[in-house]
């Protein structure tokens, strides 16, 4: 079975990249294949992220795993075909965690007739850019709350400690 998959950079300017590629291979592969597609090494760090119609960022599916505690998925983890049951599924993939290269991936198609052994380049539309574009994380101003339940202590800490001694 074939899977066909746009890729899309999240840039102003269209840079999109369309790989077809087969069901039972893994994330790992896809990584592979859409940093080839878009000029890239395969050497640095990416994660797949599940996410839904919104692109809203869900669990991470991370390249290696980081974590040292207990057991955590790889992509070389999940068949293609695990993650993409039905039409349209799509995840976030971050390339390069310094640069954050980000990418809007959607299966677009399935072809139950073909069985590539390889993936393949099948559309290739924009350059690009030098470099990655700059992102803006927002997230909920926690900071009051925060110093409102901690805010004398650290300053108590950072003052100095209760006998007035400095840690520097």
């Amino acid at each position: 079975m074939q899977y066909s998959f746009r890729c899309i950079l999240d840039v102003e300017t269209d840079v999109i990249r369309d790989i077809s590629i087969n069901a039972d291979a893994t994330l790992e592969e896809l990584h592979k294949s859409i940093s080839n597609a878009y000029g890239f090494s395969t050497q640095e760090m990416a994660a797949f992220y599940r996410t839904d119609e919104e692109w809203e960022q869900g669990e991470e599916i991370p390249l290696i795993n980081m974590n040292t505690t207990g057991h955590a998925n790889e992509m070389k983890d999940y068949k293609l075909s695990e993650v993409f049951s039905e039409m349209n599924n799509r995840l976030l993939y971050i390339y390069d965690f310094l640069d954050m290269w980000t990418f809007f991936i959607e299966l677009r198609k399935i072809d139950t007739n073909l069985n590539p052994k390889e993936p393949k380049l099948v559309y290739s539309l924009g350059e690009l850019p030098i470099q990655a574009p700059e992102k803006n994380f927002i997230s909920e101003n926690i900071s009051d709350d925060f110093n409102d339940e901690f805010g004398d202590e650290l300053e108590d800490d950072f003052d100095g400690g209760e006998d007035g001694s400095n840690f520097y």
